[in-house]
């Protein structure tokens, strides 16, 4: 036998004693008592790393009786345990961390004492596994500890922190893990090429993106996302995609939303835009008032990209539909939600009763409301009964709407919030029943609900113009939050205090807002460019047919071709209630309360002082600051002022509400200047805006002093093709401007039309009824001065 014959089979003889040692050892741990037999044998057990090894990785044996072995060898006097055992226990366990938490923490204080280093991979690995047992301040004690006692920053991966982010993140502790994101991935901007440089896995980035997005921390969302792309190391996967396009989305940024939906298609494979991705950008187009892109991009959506609609969707588009006033889109598609198998939720039957209330649809909301809750089964929410009352009383059905508040009240707190409290104070205040609001007031603050910004604003209001300013005080006393009542005290002595200091003589002579002297440049301050014709161009020629979403695909072009574009210059705002949040509270919001009260009251100068004081302040006005005074403007008939303040509000913010539009058409129909009102309409359009009925009301009213009738009847049917039901003012509008034209027979026709819809007459219609009889009358006496005479020519 040759030597190396004779050092095979030795070592076939030790693997093979080494394998029944193994076997024997199992054999004795799965016993109960078994480690007390194995003390008992001592050192007659040659231990070795390969043994040991052997003993971790059977999977037959209990991972209690795993560790158990491991600290037994750890007892022994001529046996050291290397980083490879260790990383072997902590593997065995970290797969169990709920119920092996302390041994864990226990085996890595021990790790110092016997010199071995922690790898960061087995670190990583431990990390993991306390994070899927939601251990997550035990996965920071760890890391904690590890960088301090175990191994230098310099062996330290920074793949290690990904679980540690995402620990961090849903600890709430966002500052930290940002902190932490951005110095890798500066480290990671800053290494030198060639070195092996590694940042967070996906998750974790994910992770970090999504807390940033709940938390509104825009700017810090921005650099994360921008200094990740600049690494062109993030393993940005669909999730990563969509996340980005939802946040930014909802942020106005809808050309990065498009150019991240161009990448993912360009990207193919895993990253082929999904039902999420889908969701998404219809949500995103809805917010930003562009519905009928929304539209167009639900039906491809149904029609060539291989998905098919979910709940989610259907909501998105029946929110973003009755929110537009599009009340026969969002039905349409909720007859076929229905149609298809999808149960309707709470949220979606609000939109809806939203959406018919404000389309003055009362009878079919109310129907759509008993469907709901008998032939459904959908609880009503306290949000329900908020938009029932609220259209209620905006119907018209001032009795109806408190007697239900009233019911509900009897009820319990469960049907009624502190903002059904607000809906019906601000209708009394509004009614002038300033006594009943301040009553409500006091039982709102007994039922433990707080006394928001907005109740406060409604009761100012009508105490000033009542006079009634003694009042306000008895108002304080039963408001709870005590923060709010010195704010409020020490807000109102320092506006009055400025208020009644000196004016600038220096700065009197200066306009506060530029004139514009052509009222036609008012098309072209939301696009200085005059660009506004391009804004409807057609989509590029060189869309691919074949592709699943042709539409989107263009859109995406169209953007992409014009990078320097902001935000557009519309959106559906959707109102955000201002709770009492301190001093802070009180800034813009008190400033617009009052400013509201001195333009109530005709006091133009002091609302403009007010302005003054609040640029002075540094605080930035909102649109509805601009609006309240260029419609102040507007009445008094200073409309090159109010183009002024048109020319400040779009170098400052955004006029990104409907009520600027209404502004504008009013001033425009004042002047006689329907043509440009009508330009007006459609840049409106163009951006995908919508007409409320407001808007309506002023256009055919600007359109019929100015004698375009047909356009006035044109706008009258398209509102009602919109799904927006003409209230008493619509049709005043028409009689009025008919009559006077003298086309009786179609003011006659309206005037039929109105009772035919059950539109309650006013006292402005009983006006227009007896101009229309009189020129009836007058007429008729015509008609008959004019046969007599021609009868005693015959004769």
């Amino acid at each position: 036998m040759t030597v190396a014959e004779k050092a095979a089979k030795s070592a076939s003889v030790s693997e093979l004693g080494d394998l029944l040692v193994d076997a024997a050892i199992a054999k004795t741990l799965s016993k109960p008592g078994g480690i007390h037999e194995l003390e008992k044998k001592g050192d007659a057990i040659p231990l070795s790393e390969e043994l040991v090894l052997r003993v971790l990785r059977r999977g037959s044996l209990d991972s209690s009786r795993k560790l158990e072995f491991f600290r037994w060898c750890s007892n022994r006097q001529n046996y050291k345990h290397s980083a490879c055992t260790y990383s072997q226990v902590f593997k065995v366990l970290c797969f169990l961390t709920h119920h092996h938490h302390d041994d864990i923490l226990e085996l890595v204080a021990t790790m110092r004492r016997d010199g071995v280093a922690l790898d960061s991979i087995t670190l990583k690995m431990m990390l993991d596994g306390f994070i899927r047992a939601g251990k997550y301040d035990s996965a920071l004690e760890v890391l904690d500890y590890v960088e301090r006692e175990l191994i230098g920053s310099s062996c330290f991966s920074p793949d290690v922190y990904s679980p540690v982010l995402v620990a961090l993140m849903r600890k709430n502790q966002i500052s930290i893990a940002l902190s932490i994101l951005l110095k890798l991935v500066d480290s990671a901007l800053l290494a030198a090429n060639g070195e092996n440089v590694v940042i967070p896995d996906a998750i974790a980035c994910n992770e970090v993106l999504v807390g940033l997005k709940k938390a509104d921390m825009r700017d810090e969302f921005r650099q994360v996302y921008s200094n990740l792309r600049k690494t062109k190391l993030y393993p940005m996967d669909i999730w990563g995609y969509n996340i980005c396009i939802h946040a930014l989305g909802c942020w106005g940024e809808l050309s990065s939303v498009l150019g991240l939906f161009k990448e993912m298609k360009e990207r193919n494979g895993p990253f082929e835009p999904d039902l999420c991705t889908y969701n998404s950008l219809i949500h995103v187009l809805c917010l930003l008032g562009k519905v009928q892109d929304a539209l167009i991009v639900w039906e491809e959506l149904k029609a060539s990209s291989g998905h098919e609609p979910d709940e989610f969707t259907y909501r998105i588009m029946i929110q973003g539909c009755a929110k537009s006033y599009r009340i026969n889109d969002a039905l349409r598609i909720f007859s076929e939600m229905q149609y298809n198998g999808i149960r309707a939720g709470t949220v979606v039957y609000n939109s809806l009763l939203d959406g018919l209330m404000k389309s003055r649809k009362l009878m079919e909301a109310c129907n759509l409301f008993e469907k709901m809750v008998d032939d459904d089964g959908v609880r009503a929410s306290c949000w329900t009964y908020n938009i029932l009352i609220d259209g209620l009383y905006k119907n018209g059905r001032e009795e109806a709407a408190y007697s239900m508040f009233c019911d509900l009240k009897r009820k319990g707190n469960s049907f009624v919030d502190g903002i059904t409290y607000s809906i019906v104070i601000l209708h009394l205040c509004r009614e002038n029943r300033v006594e009943e609001a301040l009553q409500l007031v006091e039982e709102m603050e007994g039922r433990g609900f707080i006394v928001d910004l907005v109740t406060i604003t409604s009761l100012v209001i009508a105490l000033y113009r009542r006079g009634q300013w003694d009042s306000i005080e008895r108002l304080l006393r039963h408001i709870r939050d005590g923060n709010l009542v010195p704010s409020l005290i020490k807000w109102k002595s320092a506006m009055e205090a400025s208020m009644s200091s000196p004016q600038s003589k220096k700065r009197d002579y200066t306009p506060m807002f530029p004139s514009i002297s052509d009222v036609a440049e008012v098309l072209h301050l939301t696009n200085p460019d005059g660009e506004g014709a391009d804004d409807s161009k057609q989509f590029s020629e060189e869309a691919d047919e074949w592709s699943s979403s042709p539409y989107m695909d263009s859109l995406a072009n169209q953007f992409a071709s014009d990078s320097s574009r902001g935000p557009p210059p519309f959106s559906l705002s959707r109102g955000v209630r201002v709770l009492a949040k301190g001093e802070d509270s009180f800034d813009v919001d008190m400033v617009n309360t009052y400013l509201s009260i001195f333009l109530a009251k005709g006091k133009l100068s002091l609302a403009c002082k007010l302005f003054e004081i609040l640029t002075n302040m540094r605080v930035n006005p909102n649109s509805y600051t601009y609006n309240s005074i260029m419609s102040s403007f507007v009445k008094k008939g200073y409309f090159k002022e109010a183009w002024g303040v048109l020319h400040a509000m779009g170098e400052a913010v955004t006029p990104s509400d409907i009520a600027t539009y209404n502004v504008v058409i009013q001033g425009l129909g004042k002047m006689g200047r329907a043509d440009l009102a009508k330009a007006v309409l459609d840049k409106l359009n163009n951006e995908g805006g919508y007409l409320d009925i407001v808007m309506y009301n002023t256009f055919i009213n600007a359109l019929g002093k100015a004698g375009r009738f047909g356009e006035a009847v044109e706008l009258f049917q398209q509102m009602k093709s919109s799904g927006i039901n003409p209230d008493v003012f619509t049709y005043n509008t028409l009689i009025e401007v008919h009559s006077k034209a003298g086309l009786l027979k179609e003011a006659y026709e309206f005037l039929k039309m109105m009772l035919d819809a059950g539109c309650a007459p006013n006292h402005v219609t009983d006006t227009c009824l007896d101009f229309l009889e009189k020129e009836i009358e007058r007429r008729r006496y015509d008609k008959a001065s004019i046969l007599s005479s021609e009868t005693d020519d015959l004769c």
